[in-house]
């Protein structure tokens, strides 16, 4: 088992823009899927029906990913709040009567 332990450590994973990213790639799954429906007849004929019905999954995996990536941002978001010793104070709103 020696020759497959790792000799390095492992890189930190990247961050940026996940939310964002996860939604285009799902926009564009979803308009090539809407791209292709109209030409499904040339697809059928070749027996390529598994491009159409990629897209469509891949848009739905994409809603998928959307809502996990949205849920990761806000549990990084609750980790890095109470390791700074709470949430911040939430600044009262003008507009609601004062008690």
């Amino acid at each position: 088992m020696a020759k497959w332990t790792p000799r390095h450590e492992a890189p930190e994973p990247l961050e940026g823009p996940i939310v964002a990213t996860i939604t285009g790639g799902t926009i564009l799954w979803f308009a090539l899927f809407l791209v292709q429906v109209p030409f499904y007849g040339w697809f059928d004929d070749r027996d390529l029906t598994w491009w159409v019905w990629t897209c469509l999954a891949g848009g739905g995996l994409g809603l998928i990913g959307i809502w996990y990536v949205r849920g990761r941002d806000a549990a990084i978001r609750r980790a890095r709040a109470a390791e700074d010793g709470g949430p911040p104070a939430r600044e009262p709103d003008p507009s609601s009567p004062a008690s």
